[in-house]
C-alpha cells in the first residue's frame, strides 16, 4: 500500500514538475534582482534573504529544493535551505574576479525545483581600499638638458592601484626642491603626474636631483606608494626621436608560442652621437603587459613573453617611448587584438540528477543541466545530444539550461539500467566536445506474478516412507526484484475429505517449495493423490499463481501371500481325498492365495517344498493346483503329508507356506473303513498299544467335541447378525484403513469367507462361498475392484 501511495505521489509531483516548466522560464527571463556585498569579507558571512523576492515561506523551500547555481565551476555562495539565507561561500576578492572593471557583478541563478523555477539575480561586490598605490619602478630617471627652459614639463610613470572608485589612486605629492613643482593631468588611465621646471637647471652647479614623489589613495585612511625619481641634468639636446607611424595595429592569435614576433616599431633623431642613440621602452604599462610582452630596447622588436587568452583579454593597448641619449623622447601606440581560437571544450554543470525512477512512468524529468563555452562566435555555439536508441529526449530550456525527460514508460524488466551519455559540441573549427556519462536506474513494481515452471508436477513416493521425507519440489520465479520477486508457497487444500486430510499427509517449505511426506504413505490404502501450490510474492498489493501436484504412492512388497484355501486357523488339518484309480494329472486340490500388494509384488508363484513321498504329487507354479504326477500303486502309503510355499515376485520376496493332507481310498463309499494290514497289525498289537489307541481316542473325542461346541457357538453368532443361511461367519470386520504408526509398513486387508460343513458327507467337504469383504471407502474400495477383480467372484471346490 505504501509503495502504491509513493507511486501516485511521484506522478503528482511529475504532473505539477511539468506545469510549471513554461512558467519557470517566463519568470527566468525578468529582470534579475540585485544584492551587493563588500569583497573579502569571511565565509559565510550574510548577503541576503530570499524569502520575500522568491516568495516563499521557510517550510516551501526544502520541498522546492531550492539551489543557487553560479557560473563556472567554483560555487562562491550557498544557500541556507533552514532560514533562506544567502551566504558567502568563500573569501571574495573583487580585484581578482574583475581587475579594474567597476561595477564587479557576479551573476547567479536561483534553482527551484517541483516545479521548475528560475531566478536571474546579481551580486555586486563592493570595493574596500585593500590595496597600497605601487610604483612598477622604485627608481625613475629622468635625463634633462640644462637648456631647457622653466615652464617645460615632464611626464613621470604613474602608480597602479588594484583598488576602484573612491579607493582607487586620487593624487600624487613630490617632496620640498627648488627646481621643480608636481602638477597633474587628467587622463582616460586616470591622474598623470607631471613635473613643471620652475627654476632653470645648471649641470654645473647641481648635475643630479633627487625627489621623492607619493601617490595617495582616496580610502580612509589614505594608501601611499613612493617612488624616487633621479634627475640627471645634461648637456643639450634639442632634437628629440620621431616613430614613422604614431598608430600600429596588429592581430595576433590567442596560444601563439612564447617569442612570438608581435611588431617592429622605429623611430629616428636627427641628432648625433649620444643624443641620437634611441632606445625603445613601455610607457604607462600595467603589469599585465609588462609580463605579456617585451620589448628590445635597440631594435624595437615586441615579443611575446606568454600565451595569450582571448577568454581572459580581447585587446592590449601598448605605450611605447622612444628616448634618445639626451632624455628627448617619443610616443607611439601598439594597438594588440588577440584572435579566438576554438580552444575550450564546452562545458556541462548538472543541477539536478534523479539516479533512481520507478517503471510505468511517463515524461519523468531525469536531470536539469546548464552547458556553456568561453569561447566566441562559432566556437562558443553548441549543440547537445545524447543517443538515439534510448527512450529519453532533452528539452532546451532558458539560458542554455536542458531537462533530460523520458518519452515512454519504462520496464524493469525489459531493462533496468540505462547508460546515457549527454554530448556537447561546439559549432568551432575543429570542433570540440564534452561528454558526461549518466547511470539511470529502473526501480521496480510489482507488475509480473510468480510462474512456475511447470503447470503441473507429477511426483512418485515409494509406500511406507518415514515421516518428514521430502519428495520433490515446485519452483516458481518472478521477474521483478527485491520484495516484488522474493517468493512464497503455500498448500491449497481441496474441500474437506474426512478420508484423505492432506494436511496430515505433505507439507510445503514456504521459502524453496520443498515438499515434505509428513507420514508413512501406504499404497493399499492411497495409491494417489493431487493438491494445489499457490505462489505469491512479497509486493504491495501481492500477485500469485497456481500448480496442481499430484502425488503417486509406489507400491513396496510389503505384504506377505495370505492362504485363503486351505484354512490355516489351528484346527483339525484337511485331508483331501484321492481315490488310487486316479490316473496322472489327477487334480488333488487347488491352494488358493491373495497378496496384498500389486503388480509383480503381488504376482504369486507355488512350488512344493516337502512330501511324504516325493515324486508322487506336484504342483503347478502359477495356479497353485495340487495333481498326481504319476499313477498310484498299492504300494504307495494311505496318508500323505504335503508342504506348499506361496511366493510373490517383489523384491526381496515373501512368501507363506501351507501343509495338505492327502488320504489314498480304493474308493469313497467307505473311505474310513480300517485296510485290512492295519487290522491285522492291531489285532496283533500287545496290551501297551491297546492303552495307547484307547488314550489317543479319548484325546480324540475330547477333541471332536470342543470343534463342536466352537462351531454351535459361531452359528449361533451368526444368526444373531444376519438373518437366514446355515453356514457361520467369523465375527471381527476390519478397518478399510489401518496405518501402521511406527513405519514399519501397512496392515494387510483382511479377508472373512463363509465356510459350511455339510453334514452326511464323511468326506470333510467343504464350500467357499463369496468373500465377506470390509466396506473400504474412497481409493481403498477401488483398489480391491480394480486390482483383484476375481477376489469377488463365488467359487466353490468340492
Amino acid at each position: 500500500m505504501e509503495a502504491g501511495e509513493g507511486k501516485e505521489r511521484f506522478l503528482k509531483q511529475r504532473q505539477v514538475l511539468i506545469f510549471f516548466v513554461l512558467l519557470g522560464m517566463a519568470q527566468a527571463a525578468t529582470e534579475p534582482r540585485h544584492y551587493s556585498v563588500a569583497e573579502e569579507m569571511e565565509s559565510g558571512s550574510f548577503v541576503a534573504n530570499l524569502l520575500k523576492d522568491l516568495g516563499l515561506e521557510v517550510d516551501e523551500l526544502a520541498a522546492r529544493g531550492a539551489r543557487v547555481i553560479s557560473k563556472g565551476k567554483k560555487t562562491r555562495l550557498h544557500f541556507d535551505r533552514q532560514t533562506g539565507d544567502l551566504l558567502l561561500n568563500e573569501k571574495l576578492d573583487r580585484e581578482e574576479l574583475c581587475g579594474l572593471a567597476e561595477p564587479c557583478v557576479l551573476p547567479f541563478q536561483v534553482l527551484l525545483e517541483n516545479p521548475l523555477q528560475f531566478f536571474q539575480a546579481e551580486l555586486r561586490i563592493r570595493d574596500i581600499n585593500d590595496h597600497s598605490p605601487v610604483f612598477l619602478d622604485k627608481e625613475i630617471i629622468l635625463k634633462i638638458s640644462e637648456s631647457i627652459t622653466p615652464g617645460t614639463t615632464f611626464l613621470i610613470e604613474r602608480a597602479q592601484d588594484l583598488d576602484v572608485g573612491s579607493n582607487s589612486l586620487q593624487s600624487y605629492t613630490v617632496s620640498p626642491n627648488s627646481h621643480f613643482r608636481l602638477t597633474l593631468q587628467d587622463s582616460p588611465d586616470g591622474i598623470l603626474p607631471q613635473l613643471v621646471l620652475d627654476k632653470a637647471l645648471d649641470r654645473e652647479e647641481q648635475a643630479e636631483i633627487r625627489l621623492t614623489l607619493t601617490a595617495l589613495d582616496g580610502g580612509t585612511p589614505p594608501r601611499t606608494g613612493t617612488a624616487l625619481v633621479r634627475i640627471e641634468v645634461l648637456d643639450v639636446n634639442d632634437n628629440a626621436p620621431e616613430f614613422a607611424k604614431r598608430f600600429y595595429e596588429v592581430q595576433v592569435l590567442e596560444n601563439s608560442p612564447i617569442g612570438f614576433l608581435v611588431a617592429t616599431v622605429s623611430a629616428s633623431d636627427l641628432d648625433i652621437g649620444t643624443y641620437g642613440e634611441i632606445s625603445y621602452v613601455f610607457s604607462q604599462a600595467s603589469e599585465d603587459i609588462r609580463k605579456t610582452f617585451q620589448i628590445n630596447a635597440k631594435s624595437g622588436k615586441l615579443f611575446l613573453t606568454q600565451k595569450l587568452d582571448f577568454e581572459s583579454t580581447q585587446t592590449y593597448t601598448l605605450n611605447i617611448q622612444a628616448k634618445d641619449g639626451g632624455g628627448l623622447s617619443g610616443s607611439c601606440v601598439v594597438f594588440v587584438q588577440v584572435m579566438d581560437l576554438n580552444d575550450n571544450p564546452p562545458e556541462l554543470i548538472m543541477s539536478t540528477f534523479i539516479d533512481h525512477i520507478p517503471e510505468n512512468l511517463q515524461e519523468t524529468i531525469i536531470a536539469v543541466f546548464r552547458v556553456s563555452d568561453p569561447d566566441s562566435g562559432d566556437n562558443g555555439r553548441m549543440v547537445c545530444s545524447i543517443q538515439d536508441d534510448l527512450p529519453f529526449f532533452l528539452k532546451p530550456s532558458v539560458e542554455n539550461f536542458y531537462t533530460l525527460v523520458t518519452n515512454t514508460a519504462l520496464d524493469r524488466e525489459t531493462r533496468a539500467q540505462y547508460n546515457i551519455t549527454i554530448t556537447v559540441t561546439d559549432l568551432g573549427t575543429p570542433r570540440l566536445k564534452t561528454q558526461h556519462n549518466l547511470t539511470v536506474t529502473v526501480s521496480d513494481v510489482n507488475d509480473n506474478a510468480p510462474a512456475f515452471s511447470q503447470s503441473s508436477y507429477t511426483l512418485r513416493v515409494r509406500e511406507n516412507n518415514s515421516p518428514a521425507l521430502h519428495i520433490g519440489s515446485v519452483s516458481a520465479t518472478d521477474r521483478d526484484a527485491g520484495a516484488n520477486a522474493q517468493v512464497t508457497y503455500s498448500l491449497l487444500l481441496p474441500p474437506h475429505d474426512p478420508h484423505l486430510p492432506l494436511v496430515s499427509l505433505v507439507s510445503i517449505n514456504a521459502d524453496n517449495g520443498q515438499l515434505f511426506a509428513l507420514r508413512a504413505l501406504d499404497y493399499e490404502a492411497l495409491q494417489a493423490f493431487e493438491f494445489g501450490v499457490r505462489a505469491a510474492d512479497r509486493g504491495s498489493p501481492a500477485l500469485s499463481s497456481q500448480a496442481l501436484v499430484r502425488v503417486l504412492v509406489v507400491d513396496a512388497n510389503d505384504n506377505a501371500p495370505f492362504v485363503l484355501y486351505p484354512l490355516q486357523n489351528g484346527s483339525a488339518p484337511c485331508t483331501e481325498l484321492v481315490p488310487r484309480a486316479a490316473e496322472a494329472g489327477y487334480l488333488v486340490t487347488k491352494v488358493v492365495a491373495v497378496d496384498g500388494d500389486s503388480g509383480q509384488n503381488a504376482w504369486l508363484s507355488y512350488q512344493l517344498l516337502k512330501a511324504t513321498e516325493p515324486g508322487l504329487f506336484g504342483v503347478w507354479a502359477h495356479n497353485g493346483e495340487v495333481r498326481t504326477a504319476r499313477l498310484l500303486s498299492e504300494r504307495d502309503a494311505v496318508k500323505h503329508r504335503l508342504l506348499v510355499l506361496v511366493k510373490d515376485n517383489g523384491e526381496p520376496p515373501l512368501s507363506a507356506s501351507v501343509t495338505l493332507h492327502v488320504l489314498l481310498v480304493d474308493g469313497f463309499s467307505q473311505p474310513y473303513l480300517p485296510l485290512p494290514d492295519v487290522a491285522a497289525a492291531e489285532a496283533r498289537a500287545d496290551p501297551l498299544t491297546v492303552y495307547l489307541v484307547i488314550a489317543l481316542a479319548s484325546v480324540s473325542s475330547l477333541f471332536l467335541v470342543s470343534v463342536l461346541v466352537f462351531v454351535a457357538v459361531r452359528l449361533c453368532r451368526r444368526s444373531r447378525a444376519a438373518s437366514g443361511g446355515g453356514c457361520s461367519v467369523p465375527e471381527g470386520p476390519f478397518a478399510g484403513h489401518l496405518v501402521d504408526v511406527s513405519g514399519t509398513g501397512t496392515l494387510s486387508h483382511s479377508y472373512q469367507y463363509e465356510v459350511c460343513l455339510r453334514g452326511g458327507s464323511g468326506t470333510g467337504e467343504f464350500k467357499f462361498l463369496k468373500p465377506i469383504i470390509p466396506s473400504f471407502l474412497g481409493l481403498g474400495e477401488e483398489r480391491i475392484s480394480e486390482g483383484n477383480p476375481n477376489f469377488r467372484d463365488n467359487f466353490e471346490f468340492n
